[in-house]
């Protein structure tokens, strides 16, 4: 079995072995919170489109059906009742309203749907918890060198 990075697992890594994968899986890791963003956004916009598309159809319906349905439908209910034609006028108009008041609730309920979409705040919020995780990540402790008496001190050269 390998690492990411094609050394075998258990090896010892270089410190620029180790920054390189953290630097391929930090990338990878931005890609990947980059294109869960683009996925709900096009979710939201998805809702947002059939929302407004209620909308149109409501107004739609409400335009261009009532003057046809509106004779269609008080014809209708004089032929089975005896009312006075404007009464089954204002009946027929009181159908197309309420069919009109459905796709207008329908439209309602899908623009909501759209506005409470948090895609964008969610993905944020991730990155900054990885952020905040990454942030107080500490190095692990090194062990201390052998007391040795052959060491010696090493000057180092201030330029």
């Amino acid at each position: 079995m390998s690492a990411p990075d094609g050394s075998p697992v258990g090896a010892e890594r270089s410190v620029g072995q180790l920054f390189a994968s953290a630097t391929a899986e930090m990338s990878a890791l931005v890609h990947d919170e980059i294109a869960l963003a683009k996925a709900q956004l096009r979710q939201d916009v998805k809702r947002g489109v059939v929302g407004g598309g209620a909308f149109t159809a409501a107004g739609a319906v409400l335009i261009f059906s009532l003057p046809m349905l509106s004779f269609a439908l008080a014809y209708g209910i004089r032929t089975w009742s005896d009312w006075n034609l404007a009464i089954c006028f204002l009946l027929s108009f009181a159908a197309n309203v309420v069919v009109a008041l459905v796709l207008t609730l329908i439209g309602v309920v899908f623009s909501k749907k759209a506005k409470k979409g948090k895609g964008p705040q969610k993905v944020a919020a991730s990155m900054k918890q990885t952020a905040g995780v990454l942030q107080n990540a500490k190095p692990h402790p090194r062990r201390p060198a052998p007391a040795d008496d052959a060491v010696e001190a090493v000057a180092r050269s201030t330029s």
